[in-house]
């Protein structure tokens, strides 16, 4: 199942499908994001995780542009622990080709790092590689 949530003005910001062969769900964020927009993304994925449980995140920021530390505190206080409540143990991250965006990701594994296996790289093929290792 992939869910598409959409901006105003119908554009894609980010898509969210569960992967039942790798056993994990890879969001793929497009674009600028604000803070209600991240709230909104990490709510959808945390719903999907909780009827359908399992432990790894491919959180893909290929196409995300510019920043979004304004939600790593959000992200930090309230998505967190709800999201490991609901089993996730390993988030794999593709880093934005953005600067903004590799700074904001940055931050974030310094603010959950050590709540979370969390692993930054530059490729959806050596995250997904590094992803299917972690049980």
């Amino acid at each position: 199942m992939i869910v598409s949530l959409r901006r105003g003005d119908g554009s894609v910001y980010l898509t969210v499908e569960r992967n039942q062969k790798d056993n994990w769900v890879h969001a793929h964020w497009y674009g600028r994001q604000t803070l209600a927009s991240v709230m909104d993304g990490g709510l959808t994925y945390l719903d999907m995780i909780r009827r359908d449980p399992c432990p790894r995140l491919l959180n893909d920021h290929r196409d995300l542009v510019g920043t979004f530390t304004e939600a790593n505190e959000w992200i930090q206080q309230v998505w967190t622990p709800l999201i490991i409540a609901e089993g996730l143990r390993y988030i794999g991250q593709v880093v934005s080709p953005d600067i903004f965006g590799q700074l904001s990701i940055e931050d974030l594994k310094h603010r959950i790092g050590d709540q979370l296996e969390i692993q930054l790289f530059n490729s959806l093929e050596a995250t997904q590689t590094w992803l299917r290792t972690q049980q």
